[in-house]
């Protein structure tokens, strides 16, 4: 393990993380908020670390190796959570302890969206716009970012990347070039941003609004500038269906946007199996929801309709959005919208979840060996467009999937074991571990009264959850830390 050459980059990207503070500064001095010091406080200490590591090694220039790019990722993401958790830390308007400051910054960073904070609608507007920020950047993710704007990474940089991403784009480079890919899917997230803020504005949110919710929209985040989150808009059915169209195209693969781009067709979106199951899926969860809704006389006709097809994209796309109480739903409905959040969206977009082209090929695997029992003697295989996946890919799958179940149970007994009731546990592990945010119970409308203990169960399922589990899981086998 070069620990000088993990600390040189820790450094840089630490230093780079810390310019994301600026801005709040900006928007600090535009709406007239006290909160500029607290800022650039933050932003001087955390340049100043990471200064501090980068500085020994500077000029030391060694190849990264797979290890190294795994342990990198890893600790980024926990010295992120914990650093970006200054601003929120210091600020008197919102004076939380250390404890819900990390969590708030974790909660964004890894685009879960769940909060400990209330009162939304009257903090200062640099504070909203830090916390909208946090879950941009967290949703293409920083190590991405950087990958695209330093070169000085070398060849190395491809183990950065593969620790660092999830999903189809990891094996399945868009161009030929590692860096190159991550510039590419930079601009895709960049125009599916200023498209979305575009058409908030024009739908009728004011920019401030308009700018924080495309953030958190094409992040998949779920973070809002109103307690009532989407729910501020219920009078403008335009928003929400603006809001909808954007969660459904965020959680496409961004491979999938890409060679659309390229090839200036639709229908390539159609040709993709993940891509038509996940599109199916919504309809018909959509479909399902509504007609609960409307039979269980909980809104009219036209309110059913578009309240059952927001949530449902919603919270399978792990975006988190809420238009109304899901408490006041039939108690059916909630906890069957949670369980969607485990399908998540397509591979290699911003979602959480276990994603739709694992189900999918677990589905197919079912089969095969449904026809297995049925015809002993033949042969099936696991086809995707008629290419045959590797047993390696599905074993791996199914690894994923079983871990995946274990991680959620172990910290569903740990909730309870703090104390928490069995549907707050339930839907709280889900919705860090799926990167969800919204829960049920006693995280109904926040987190901010569970206990300390219970937040940092969360915070680690939030991190396991982003970084899709084995990528952090490998840090605690004894065959990683072998020479």
């Amino acid at each position: 393990m070069n620990f000088s050459m993990i600390s040189k980059v820790l450094g840089m990207l630490m230093m780079i993380f810390s310019l994301t503070l600026l801005p709040p500064i900006l928007v600090a001095s535009i709406y007239g908020d006290t909160t500029h010091q607290v800022f650039f406080l933050s932003f001087v200490i955390i340049f100043f670390i990471g200064m501090l590591m980068w500085l020994p090694f500077s000029k030391k220039n060694v190849q990264l190796r797979t290890r190294d790019g795994f342990l990198i990722t890893v600790m980024f993401w926990l010295e992120l959570g914990i650093v970006g958790a200054l601003p929120f830390y210091l600020a008197d308007a919102i004076n939380l302890s250390f404890t819900d400051a990390v969590f708030e910054s974790m909660s964004g960073l890894t685009t879960t969206g769940a909060t400990v904070i209330s009162g939304l609608d009257v903090l200062p507007k640099s504070i909203l716009y830090y916390r909208q920020q946090l879950q941009w950047l967290g949703g293409i993710g920083i190590v991405v970012i950087a990958i695209a704007v330093m070169p000085m990474l070398g060849v190395g940089v491809i183990q950065l990347y593969r620790a660092g991403s999830t999903g189809a784009t990891v094996d399945n480079k868009l161009t030929p070039r590692i860096q190159e890919t991550a510039k590419v899917l930079f601009i895709i997230y960049i125009c599916l941003t200023l498209s979305c803020l575009i058409a908030y504005w024009i739908a009728g949110m004011n920019f401030f609004d308009a700018l924080s919710h495309s953030f958190s929209t094409v992040a998949i985040g779920g973070f809002s500038t109103h307690d009532a989150s989407m729910g501020f808009f219920n009078s403008n059915p335009a928003i929400l269906g603006i809001c909808t169209i954007f969660m459904v195209l965020s959680g496409l693969s961004f491979g999938l946007h890409y060679y659309a781009w390229i090839r200036k067709s639709l229908f390539h979106y159609l040709h993709n199996q993940e891509a038509r199951l996940y599109l199916t899926i919504l309809l018909g969860g959509s479909i399902l929801v509504s007609a609960c809704l409307y039979l269980n006389g909980t809104y009219g006709q036209s309110e059913s309709l578009y309240h059952g097809i927001f949530q449902f994209v919603s919270i399978m796309t792990t975006t988190g959005f809420v238009t109304d109480e899901l408490s006041t739903w039939p108690s059916f409905l909630p906890f069957f919208l949670v369980f969607f959040s485990f399908f998540g969206a397509c591979a290699g977009s911003t979602a959480g979840g276990i994603k739709v082209g694992r189900m999918l090929v677990i589905a197919k695997q079912v089969m095969c060996h449904i026809h297995k029992l049925i015809h002993p003697n033949g042969v099936f295989q696991v086809k995707i467009k008629s290419k045959n996946i590797p047993r390696s890919v599905t074993d791996g799958i199914w690894a994923f999937f079983g871990i995946y179940l274990a991680v959620f149970y172990l910290m569903l007994l740990l909730l309870m074991a703090s104390g928490l009731d069995y549907a707050t546990a339930w839907s709280a592990a889900a919705a860090s571990l799926n990167n969800l945010g919204p829960g049920l119970g006693a995280v109904s409308e926040h987190y901010g009264d569970i206990n300390v203990f219970a937040k940092w169960v969360l915070c680690f399922g939030m991190i396991l959850g982003r970084l899709e589990i084995f990528a952090l899981l490998v840090l605690f086998t004894p065959m990683f830390w072998r020479k």
